[in-house]
């Protein structure tokens, strides 16, 4: 048996759930397609997900076509959790990407499918909801081929759409019309085959264009588009060929070094953490000292595979796989186990740009809070979890407002705490504006530490994030106190000169030493005497931020890019909205009757924008938006309050350590 680890993905309510149930009962899984609006589908498990018809979590499930196991991941496509299915990219072996016959192509397509590029997930295309009035077949292809800007197969027609009976024909060796357009999309990436077409197309073989067009969708050139119908089934069947047919299976070798990568993390009943893992290489067993992350290791304790549509209990799980481990405790999403292996690393969507106030509504719940905040932020790290203990408040990050319903519900549901939120807040970063350098030594006042410390503050490439070298010589202390240092510098850059994390830039260490182990007399090591890892995690900050305050740093604001088309007589309304919300609108492109306008927004008024739109285009505008890049902000610069010791307020910063060495003691 070949495994197939599949993701369907799609903008918000094109189908891919449904497809998700139709899929399960045409393999024989389920007995009944399950219903988004009544809230049976088997991959939408949470109560906030049956009530309001969206995925917000991924799920995992299973079923067989012909000799294929496929282990299929439904994927929310709200952009609110986009998170959600950052993690799932890394662990395919293709996917299935959902475009409404009836909405075409949306903001979030885009999105996902730019992302698929550009990762080279071989995908095809499932255009859904022929059964819908409305449905359109020629211009959905048309949208396809411009908006996405794809190479695409089309492997059938759709008859009588808008109807119950609307259905899908797939084209075979006798669609002239067809085979010809093959061998000329398929020879624009194959030079014999181009040869070959140019010579005398007639004597190419339909067995291998079939075999050149799985060739080619397994590379990412080319991307065949099926249509059909999810409530229906029309399709449905054929596309479930063109999955076993011309995606990629899994590879890996199951006796190779054991290798996998992590991509989520849930609680079970008895509050036990459940890892999600792809494996990529190797076998895992019960008992097996696994390790993850950056060093740590425990034993497996059970795992479990996907088979026939849900998980079962086995001694193993091997290469191509996804399994779920217990007994990580210290696991988290993005995790690799085992063996070192080369991926993408990083975020393939944008983080998230806004930050709110989570408040319990009895103050007794607020020890109760964290814990539960910390548990999600385990299973969702994007949330990044902040406390401020100067004014007892806790914070997390969002996507949009819909997350906030979500994790209300989640706290009420799971923890049993009642809570409200603040406004939202627009996340800024800081970048350093130029080059700084400050350096303690060693019993040279005003330095109290035992450790000298030298750092220098550089700008680097946008988008690099933080990068740390040594320039001092790394012979001159322990490894323990350089790694002290890079830690504690990447700690401390959570919260640059005006309190927003400080990214794009690179550290490097320029001096170093400290005091080997002493003793008076006869007696034991006697640590006032001898630096320790606390001497440079103290003194580390103080350094960092002096230099940083040399170097200057610049408040970025997230900005959006958006698109808007409308009837062209709104534009002249629409460009002085626009001027008022700080937008940049590009030169507009007027086509006939309608106008389509494209720009960028900063985050912060995006919302505004989306209330104003429908009234100031008859309701007929449509507004796709989405994150663009940083851009430092004009005029007065936002900050935000620090929640840790503040080393640039450097009397208040050594009394805080100071009480704190004694609350340790």
């Amino acid at each position: 048996m070949r495994t197939l680890n599949l993701g369907i993905l799609a903008h918000v309510d094109a189908g891919k759930t449904s497809l998700t149930e139709r899929l399960l009962f045409a393999a024989g899984v389920i007995d009944e397609v399950g219903s988004v609006d009544d809230g049976s589908t088997q991959t939408d498990s949470l109560a906030l997900e049956r009530q309001r018809g969206i995925t917000i979590k991924s799920a995992v499930v299973s079923f067989t076509i012909g000799d294929v196991t496929v282990n299929l991941i439904d994927t929310p496509g709200h952009p609110d959790f986009i998170a959600e299915v950052e993690r799932v990219l890394s662990v395919l072996d293709g996917a299935v990407l959902v475009i409404s016959a009836v909405e075409g192509v949306q903001a979030q397509t885009r999105v996902l499918m730019r992302t698929l590029q550009r990762l080279r997930v071989p995908t095809i295309i499932f255009v859904n909801k022929i059964d819908r009035g409305g449905a359109r077949y020629d211009q959905v292809l048309q949208e396809i081929s411009s908006k996405l800007a794809l190479t695409i197969a089309v492997m059938g027609t759709a008859r009588k759409l808008g109807t119950r009976s609307a259905e899908f024909a797939a084209f075979g060796p006798a669609d002239a019309a067809f085979t010809d357009g093959l061998g000329g999309v398929l020879a624009g990436h194959d030079d014999a085959l181009l040869a070959a077409y140019v010579a005398d197309e007639a004597t190419i073989s339909y067995g291998r264009l079939r075999a050149e067009l799985a060739a080619q969708v397994g590379k990412s050139l080319v991307h065949p588009v099926f249509f059909g119908s999810a409530i229906t089934g029309a399709g449905v069947d054929c596309l479930m060929a063109g999955i076993t047919e011309l995606l990629p299976a899994a590879e890996g070798r199951t006796g190779g070094p054991v290798s996998g990568s992590v991509f989520k993390v849930e609680r079970g009943p008895a509050g036990e953490k459940i890892a999600y893992a792809r494996m990529f290489s190797g076998t895992v067993r019960i008992r097996d000292r696994l390790q993850f992350g950056e060093g740590s290791e425990d034993k497996v304790a059970a795992i479990s595979v996907f088979d026939h549509g849900s998980a079962v209990r086995r001694a193993s799980a091997g290469a191509g796989q996804i399994a779920r481990l217990w007994g990580l405790a210290g696991v988290q999403v993005g995790d690799v186990l085992g063996a070192h292996r080369a991926t993408a690393t990083g975020h393939y969507f944008a983080p998230p740009t806004l930050e709110t106030v989570v408040t319990p509504a009895r103050p007794a719940d607020k020890g109760a809070l964290h814990v539960a905040l910390t548990t999600l932020a385990e299973q969702d790290p994007l949330i990044n979890l902040r406390q401020d203990d100067v004014r007892q408040e806790l914070l997390v990050s969002l996507y949009g407002e819909v997350q906030k319903e979500v994790i209300q519900a989640t706290l009420a549901s799971d923890f049993g705490l009642d809570v409200g939120f603040r406004e939202s807040t627009t996340i800024c970063i800081e970048r350093p504006a130029g080059a700084g350098a400050a350096v303690e030594r060693l019993h040279e006042a005003p330095n109290p530490f035992l450790a000298t410390v030298g750092l220098r503050v550089e700008p680097a490439a946008i988008g690099s994030g933080v990068g740390f070298q040594l320039e001092a010589h790394l012979g001159s202390m322990p490894l323990a106190f350089f790694r002290a240092v890079e830690d504690t510098v990447r700690e401390t850059l959570r919260q640059g000169i005006y309190g927003w994390e400080v990214t794009d830039c690179v550290i490097a260490m320029t001096h170093s030493g400290y005091l080997g182990k002493h003793s008076l007399g006869h007696q034991r090591f006697n640590k006032s005497l001898s630096s320790t890892g606390e001497d440079f995690r103290n003194l580390t900050p103080l350094v960092l931020m002096s230099a940083l305050q040399r170097a200057g740093t610049e408040v970025c604001e997230p900005v959006n890019g958006f698109r808007l088309e409308f009837p062209a007589d709104c534009l002249p309304a629409l460009l002085t909205t626009l001027a008022r919300l700080s937008a940049v609108p590009r030169a507009p492109e007027i086509r006939g009757a309608s106008c389509v306008l494209e720009g960028e927004i900063p985050v912060g008024r995006v919302h505004d924008l989306q209330q104003r739109v429908p009234s100031l285009t008859r309701g007929e505008g449509v507004l796709e938006s989405g994150f663009a890049r940083y851009q430092a902000v004009r005029g007065l610069i936002p900050a935000r309050p620090r929640t840790d010791r503040n080393p640039l307020n450097r009397t208040e910063y050594l009394l805080q350590v100071q009480r704190g060495a004694r609350g340790g003691g």
